[in-house]
This record gives C-alpha cells, structure tokens and sequence, in this order.
C-alpha cells in the first residue's frame, strides 16, 4: 500500500502529476470541489485552506528584536545546532532550504544558499512569516502542525500559486515530556524532493531532536503527564509508556484531574452524559476499561481518583494564570481542552480556561501576548483581541497592517452574521 504521506509514487512523471494536481486545484478553485485523484491529506489542506486568497503570501508576524527575543526563548533553539548538523549540507547545497516553525506555524529559523533564500524571500518564506494553513494554505510545515504527522506537498499540491513551484517535506516535533507540539522541521526545494527520502530524512530529524529534548529535560520515574490540549484524543505518558486514549477515556482522565478529590459515579456520569442521559452500567464498563489501560496503580476506586503524581498540560495552564503568569501560561497552551468533546463537564472546563487565558492576555495588553493569542485557533476569530492586538502596535509595526486588515474582515463577517440572523428571525 502507497505511503499517504509521500506526493509521488515510484514510476509517476513529475511532470504529468504537476499537471494533473494544477488542474484539479484550478476546479477546486472554481468549483469548491477536489477530484478523487488528489491526495486525502491535500484535499483537506485545500478545504481548510478554501477562504484564502490562493494568490496571497503568508505575512510576516514578528522581525528584529522581536522575532530575535523570541527565537532565544522558543525551545527548539536547543536543538537548533543539531538541526544544522543533519540538514545544513542540504541547505547549504544550493537548491535547499532548511526551515524551522513553531506550534502556530511562524517560521523561526531559514537557512540555505543565499540565492534559494532569495528566491524564497518573494513568497515571504522568511523567519517571522506565519505559514500555517490560515495563513498560508497548504504546505509541509502548516500542513504537518495541522494534521500532527510528517508530509510531503508536491508543487501544484501548494494551495497559493506563488508556492507550487517548490516542494516541501516537514515533520511536527513534541516535547518528550508532555507531548506538547512544539513546532515542525522542514526542507524545501525543487521537484527532486518528491522522494521518500526526504520525507524519511525530516522525520528521522524530528526524532533526533525529541530525543535530545529529552536527554536535556530527563522524565521523572513515576510521573505520569497528560497531554490534552488541542487534541480530540488525549495522550498519557508514564515510566516510558505513551498511550493514546480514545474520545470516552480521554474525556473520564480530564475530569478526574479536574477533580483530585475524587467523583462519585453520579457526578461523573452527569459530567459525562447530561442530566438526562445518565447511564450507570456504561459509566462503570468505561471505567473499567480505563482501569485495564492506566493500570490499578493509577486509577482509584469510591470515590473514582487518580493516585500518584499526575501532571497535565492544561491543569499547567491554570496554574501559571494562578500565579499571575499569563505568558507562562500561553507558552503551555496548545489549543482548547479536547475541542470535540461534547460533554458537559469538559464543555464547562474547556470554556473557562479558554476564557481565564483570553481574559488574562487582555488584561496584560503585551503585544507579544496579543498576537500569540490571535495565532491560537481559539483566539484566530477573537475581534477583541485583534483591536488589542491593534491599539498595542506602534504605527511602524510589520504587525500592525495584519492586525487591522483581520479586523475588517471580522467586523464584516459579524455584520454579515448579524444581518442573516435578522432575516431568519
């Protein structure tokens, strides 16, 4: 079976597929519509992707002392030396670049020939650019933070047009500990890319360097952390051992961090189901189960609790805000508590965190805050935020322009929004 993740099988003509995918993606441009011959990871890209302009480039959200401050505090800047170790005789060959983004997508570091960098200067594929897929479409970085998985895009494969005449492989990079996205390494050239090679290469990088954050940070015998934040499925990490939870599992392990003092079966069925779908036989099965999984050692019983220590990146979110810590706390948050989640108790948790960190980052007025919380997608249609965001900027501000071309189109969208309830209503 094909590799998805790949853009060319062995023996296609790189020139045909060029032609193929520009085809289908002019349709799509025209229709909203992908024909199946296109790629299942593309064809979504294109469709979140659809509401951008497809000649736009992505706009460059942070430069000079601001973009310098921020690179010396980001934690890939630990492993950027090994980074240059396995891809800087790529980048340095004359037809590659190497590319470093954090979570949201902003490109850290690009290095590579001077003349490719210059080239790539015209799309705006710079340090400080924001390429993830809101502001980019589809490519390997914004595609591989979206989609949490190494990627490969292939020319034509490129939402924006200025782009489909590179190619672009790119892994995510996790934090050893917490599981917490931390951004993605990528490689982009010519054509020539489109081989396992170098989708095998990015993410055999990606490994090393979770390897050496690991090394650097060891994991603590016995502690057990959650990862659960801008993620459907929770992630639970102990002695070693990484266990990807299911939709039920994930959201009973959330709502008994929410409450180390324990639940009785009633309050976790409510919190779970809703006042009227209560099911006491499926609550206990699910707790069984997740017994099975955790192990006996982890997860208590009358009242359901979890022992030991139990660390969780959203509890750390709440903690730095107690603390009065709100750029801590941004730092830890990765996106809204298991987004789509519909229980009632994860519904409520999920609404105050987002809602303490947004209320925290206002009241702070930081620039750097602002816009990092307009990165989130959480804050991304926050037009409050975005007027903040546009008071805090100096006029000379590369940010500035951004900030108040997102909140004309926001306040058209709320206009628009308003105006079709009238009708209805």
């Amino acid at each position: 079976m094909a590799d998805p993740w790949l853009a060319l099988e062995f023996g296609v003509d790189p020139a045909e597929r060029i032609a193929q995918v520009g085809a289908a993606h002019e349709a799509f441009l025209a229709a909203g519509a992908a024909p199946h011959r296109v790629r299942e990871v593309v064809r979504r890209s294109w469709e979140r992707s659809a509401r951008l302009d497809p000649e736009a480039t992505p706009p460059i959200d942070l430069a000079d002392d601001a973009l310098a401050g921020y690179r010396a505090a980001h934690p890939l800047a630990r492993v950027l030396p090994l980074f240059r170790d396995l891809l800087g005789g790529i980048a340095q060959d004359g037809a590659h670049l190497m590319a470093v983004c954090d979570a949201y997508g902003r490109l850290l570091w690009v290095e590579g020939h001077p003349g490719v960098r210059r080239h790539a200067e015209r799309m705006n594929f710079v340090p400080g650019a924001l390429w993830d897929e809101r502001h980019a479409g589809t490519n390997a970085p914004g595609t591989a933070l979206a989609v949490d998985h190494s990627v490969q895009i292939f020319a034509t494969e490129h939402f924006s047009r200025p782009v489909q005449r590179w190619t672009c492989a790119a892994a995510p990079i996790h934090d050893p500990a917490t599981g917490r996205l931390l951004g993605a390494v990528d490689i982009t050239g010519g054509d020539h890319l489109a081989n396992p090679h170098s989708l095998a290469l990015v993410r055999a990088t990606a490994r090393a360097a979770e390897a050496q954050l690991a090394t650097d940070r060891p994991v603590e015998p016995g502690v057990a952390t959650v990862t659960a934040l801008g993620r459907d499925e929770a992630e639970l990490r102990v002695d070693g051992r990484r266990i990807r939870l299911g939709r039920r599992h994930s959201e009973l392990l959330v709502l008994l961090l929410h409450h180390p003092e324990g639940r009785t079966g009633e309050q976790l069925g409510l919190d779970l189901y809703g006042d009227d779908r209560l099911h006491p036989v499926t609550l206990r099965a699910e707790l069984s189960r997740l017994r099975r999984v955790l192990g006996p050692e982890l997860l208590d019983s009358r009242p359901y609790r979890l022992r030991g220590t139990v660390r969780a990146d959203f509890t750390t979110v709440s903690d730095r805000l107690d603390q009065g810590d709100p750029a801590g706390a941004l730092d830890a948050y990765s996106g809204s508590l298991l987004p789509g989640s519909d229980a009632p108790g994860v519904t409520r948790l999920r609404r105050l965190i987002d809602g303490q960190l947004r209320a925290a980052v206002l009241a702070a007025a930081d620039p750097a805050l602002l816009a990092a919380w307009t990165a989130t997608p959480a804050g991304a249609d926050d037009l409050t935020a975005w007027q903040a965001l546009a008071r805090a900027l100096p006029t000379g501000a590369p940010r500035r322009p951004l900030a108040l071309a997102r909140i004309d189109q926001l306040a058209g969208e709320y206009d628009l929004t308003r105006a079709t309830w009238l009708q209805r209503s």
